[in-house]
């Protein structure tokens, strides 16, 4: 039998759909971002994370109208698609797929430390910088074992997503279950401690109210992921009602984690304490009031470790499943080759999607860390200030439509949303300007080679229309 270019089956539920979300927000970010939020903003770390969870909803709202109005697979673009020309979407289509692709090799490389820190708390590895490379015998080689541990979570991860889309819906709502019930007990523990008692939340600014600003610029990246649901838009049970309900659970859920966790860490190490941990706040938060001997976790420090594998793993997880859908949609629609849009004939994947997703991914560890993180953040700015379009012009083309969500207050909400995401696309690439042109410069590149891409695909399809209208003349004269 061979493969078939019918939508997938529609295995997932409500808390599948919204874990994907949730799993891809609540990732490493709250970890390592906590501290240095606190470092520029002292206590005003909480606000941070709470006005950045207002800008974010701006945008949710337009994903969770598109997604009802337009249920398909493929996200943001999915809806350009609906609403823009052949280039436009492509070029959508192109930087969404590349920004998947991108995080998902942070998420792998975050992965491997942690896990290294995880083995080393149980005595089994020397710390994460004592570990040396491993030699690859086959092909005289040897790598760190930290890339070689992203490698075998990609691997693992994409074989389990090649072959059954309910599996891994099924593993992203277990470890974020893991991972969210390991924040509410560092939260439980907190409050109970008699440090927070103590607490001490003034002054709020001590650097001025002004700033927050690059502090939330510099964790705005860990509220991206509610999108990630669209993704997967026809393999989710009644999408129109579902989609949109799973977005606002998993931002809302999100918002309220990140700032009981927060406000748990300024409150119990202070401002000052946490901003020294930088990016090991939240482990040293935990060691400092959790209690040690606990069973299986040794410690908070420990918990924590597991808190931050289980977060990597399910952020991975998400991405590898949007990737792909994205690269499916393209592919299905005759912007990427034909076989990007066809499902396996056995496991009723987008398998070709999912391999050549997973190609780029581990391609893409080769990257500097920082500079993958500023082109993934750059393209995913791009792509929400381009939905929020779409979705103005889509009620402007389209009045009549079948909306089973509308949003409130419109045109408020995606107005609003192009202007704030704007704002922060620009404030990062004068950033990139001036501290990272290499991330500015493979940006560009990506889009150039897009824009090459959808030529030469362009062609072979008016070739290939040409010689079918060939073929039916000579069978008409034939005939004749």
């Amino acid at each position: 039998m061979s493969s078939q270019t019918r939508s997938p089956n529609a295995e997932l539920g409500l808390l599948d759909a919204t874990m994907i979300g949730m799993g891809a927000m609540i990732g490493a970010g709250i970890f390592v971002l906590t501290g240095l939020a606190a470092e520029i903003a002292g206590p005003a770390a909480i606000a941070v994370f709470a006005l950045n969870g207002v800008v974010t909803a701006f945008t949710g709202l337009s994903y969770a109208e598109l997604a009802a109005s337009i249920p398909k697979s493929g996200g943001g673009y999915a809806f350009v698609r609906e609403i823009f020309d052949d280039f436009a979407s492509f070029i959508m289509g192109w930087m969404l797929w590349f920004a998947y692709m991108i995080a998902g090799a942070l998420y792998a490389l975050g992965f491997a430390p942690n896990f290294l820190e995880l083995l080393h708390v149980y005595g089994i590895v020397p710390p994460p910088d004592a570990v040396g490379a491993v030699a690859i015998p086959v092909i005289e080689a040897s790598l760190p074992l930290s890339v070689l541990l992203a490698f075998v979570a990609v691997f693992a991860l994409v074989a389990l997503n090649a072959v059954s889309t309910a599996a891994s819906g099924s593993a992203e709502t277990i470890f974020t279950i893991i991972k969210v019930s390991i924040l509410v007990v560092f939260v439980g523990f907190g409050l109970a401690s008699p440090m927070f008692s103590g607490a001490e939340f003034q002054p709020l600014f001590p650097q001025g109210a002004t700033a927050i600003l690059p502090a939330m610029g510099l964790t705005f990246i860990a509220f991206e992921g509610y999108d990630l649901i669209t993704t997967v838009t026809e393999e989710v049970k009644n999408p129109r009602e579902n989609i949109p309900k799973a977005i606002f659970i998993s931002l809302g859920v999100t918002v309220v984690v990140y700032l009981a966790v927060v406000t748990v860490a300024v409150g119990t190490l202070g401002a000052d304490g946490l901003a020294a941990a930088g990016e090991a706040g939240i482990a040293t938060a935990a060691t400092s009031f959790m209690p040690t001997g606990l069973p299986i976790i040794q410690n908070g420090g420990a918990l924590i470790v597991f808190g931050a594998v289980f977060s990597t793993l399910t952020a991975l997880n998400a991405v590898v499943i949007a990737s792909s859908r994205v690269a499916f949609s393209m592919g299905r629609e005759g912007q990427l080759l034909p076989s990007f849009g066809q499902l396996h004939h056995r496991f009723g994947t987008p398998f070709v999607a999912i391999v050549a997703s997973a190609v780029v991914m581990l391609g893409s560890v080769v990257l500097p860390t920082q500079s993958a993180g500023n082109m993934s953040s750059l393209f995913f700015l791009l792509s929400f200030i381009i939905v929020n379009v779409a979705v103005i012009r889509l009620r402007r083309e389209r009045p009549d439509m079948n909306r089973p969500y509308k949003m409130p207050f419109y045109p408020a909400p995606p107005l609003i949303g192009i202007a704030l995401n704007l704002l922060l696309t620009v404030v990062l690439v004068a950033y990139l300007v001036r501290t990272d042109p290499l991330a500015l410069a493979l940006s560009v590149g990506w889009i150039l080679l897009g824009g090459l891409a959808f030529l030469a695909l362009k062609q072979r399809t008016d070739a290939q229309s040409e010689g079918g209208e060939d073929n039916r003349d000579t069978a008409a004269t034939t005939e004749g």
